[in-house]
């Protein structure tokens, strides 16, 4: 008997979801996970493929894959068919119906969010059903893409973010012999254009699935249209796809332009997604070198650059990436919010206090407080302590206008007393709760002041770490560690990847 049977036989003829062993599971699939990237070290890619069949095949990868689908925030989101999957015996045998043979993908439902240029970005749902099959062939498909992905490649990826990517520019532009000059790179409609055919060669996954979810076309107003070419954004593999498509430029750079040539024209790729900066020693190697190139590697793909969004810049002058500002001043590199990211974030703060202009208090601090909490945390690894505290006054004069708006006939003083406590050192946006404390003191629920976050360093993850490599374990662990109870050690080594 073989461990998928073993493992629907310990729960009986219809096992409940709810009995399911997940860390059973998840050991099992991080276990054929970590001798797929061993493999593909090796470059024993006919191992590979055979490791993967076995993953994809296996109970416990497709009960990873529906728990991931039913789990996430577009659990309640169909697709074109109109099906959730909610009910626990549903989910149950939505992991028997996750068969190879016989699949057959469903188009996607097209919708459009809109983006922060005011225009309106594509987005393609597929069904429940192409959602956890995406899921399934993502979990034999990313081991690989972590094993073979450019060191300095942050988007997308498991353990990595923005904050890494801005550390790698930190310890690329700080130094007084750092480059001066940066090619700031925009990929025009990268989920939109990437050529099937490249994909359907270089990407090692399962060629004839990947072909179905590449062909399957959308439903826009009743109306079928096929895709020939990209990967809808949407999918939960179209990440993964996407940086497979685009790794091998860092490569390709430090080929053409190799360190330790003396003297070094400094070439270093940070990328994040689609969007990418690269640095050299001047303006002409940038434009007539490294850009010429770039663009060959993009247009093997079907891609292009954008030229309104790609231009080559000094460091004195500052350029925006990620939504900070990186710009050297008197030999200094300072790193803050960019004014685009830092105005969005003010107007969307201010809609939220216009709509709710007619309810309480309590609902207004319970809408702001995620948004300015993530807004403040993720910027409390750069310069922005000048930053928050202007962003602390602007607030105040909004919530200001709020309150004088709902009191427009009362004094000055007595919409202060209202609305504001004096609570510690200052007086603070505060509402009072029913409850009250064991000892029946008074609760009050406080609007988040971004002025009190902590700045600290992040410590940027290494190049070569893999997350599915079992060597990398510890390494993973111990910044998890000082990730959840806040703790960071001095970190004064350079990662040179």
């Amino acid at each position: 008997m073989n461990a998928d049977l073993l493992a629907c036989a310990s729960f009986g003829n219809t096992p409940p979801w709810d009995q399911i062993d997940w860390p059973q599971c998840e050991r099992e699939v991080r276990r054929l996970q970590a001798r797929i990237v061993k493999a593909t070290r090796e470059g024993r890619w006919n191992k590979v493929k055979t490791l993967q069949w076995l993953l994809t095949h296996s109970f416990y990868g497709k009960a990873l894959a529906v728990r991931r689908v039913t789990e996430n925030q577009g659990k309640r989101t169909p697709g074109v068919d109109g099906e959730i999957w909610q009910a626990p015996g549903t989910k149950y045998r939505a992991i028997g119906t996750l068969q190879r043979r016989g699949y057959q993908p469903r188009p996607l439902r097209r919708v459009y969010i809109p983006k922060a240029n005011g225009k309106l970005r594509p987005l393609g749902i597929p069904t429940m059903k192409d959602r956890a099959m995406q899921a399934l062939y993502l979990l034999a498909l990313e081991p690989i893409a972590e094993t073979t992905g450019d060191p300095n490649s942050y988007g997308f990826r498991p353990a990595r973010s923005t904050a890494d990517a801005i550390g790698q520019c930190f310890l690329m532009l700080s130094k007084a012999q750092s480059p001066q000059w940066v090619l700031e790179g925009d990929i025009r409609g990268c989920f939109d254009h990437i050529s099937h055919e490249w994909m359907l060669c270089h990407v090692p996954t399962d060629k004839k699935i990947l072909r179905q979810w590449l062909k399957a076309g959308y439903i826009e107003n009743r109306t079928l249209f096929p895709t020939e070419a990209g990967t809808p954004q949407g999918g939960i593999i179209s990440p993964t796809l996407a940086n497979l498509t685009l790794d091998g430029l860092e490569k390709l750079l430090l080929e053409k332009f190799p360190k330790s040539k003396t003297p070094s024209r400094k070439v270093n790729l940070i990328r994040y997604a689609d969007d990418f900066i690269i640095t050299g020693v001047s303006k002409e190697l940038l434009e007539n070198e490294v850009r010429p190139l770039v663009e060959q590697f993009l247009h093997e793909r079907g891609l292009e650059l954008s030229p309104e969004k790609t231009c080559i810049t000094h460091i004195d002058q500052g350029f925006d990436f990620l939504g900070q500002h990186l710009r050297k001043r008197n030999g200094k590199l300072l790193i803050q919010p960019s004014k685009k990211n830092t105005l969005h974030f003010l107007e969307k703060v201010r809609e939220v206090i216009y709509r709710n202009r007619g309810l309480s208090q309590e609902y207004l601090i319970r809408t702001l407080n995620p948004i300015i909490r993530g807004w403040a945390n993720y910027h409390r690894h750069v310069a922005a302590s000048d930053t928050f505290r202007k962003v602390d006054n602007l607030l105040w004069q909004s919530l200001w206008q709020w309150a004088k708006r709902r009191h427009s006939e009362k004094p000055r003083p007595w919409v202060l007393r209202r609305y504001w406590h004096p609570l510690g050192r200052k007086w603070k946006f505060a509402a009072q709760l029913e409850r009250k404390t064991p000892d029946g003191k008074v609760v009050w629920f406080k609007l988040v002041n971004p002025a009190a976050t902590k700045i600290y360093r992040h410590r940027k993850i290494q190049g070569a770490a893999n997350p599915f490599d079992p060597h990398w374990r510890p390494y993973f662990e111990e910044r998890e560690f000082f990730k959840k109870f806040g703790v960071h050690r001095p970190d004064t080594s350079d990662d040179p990847s």
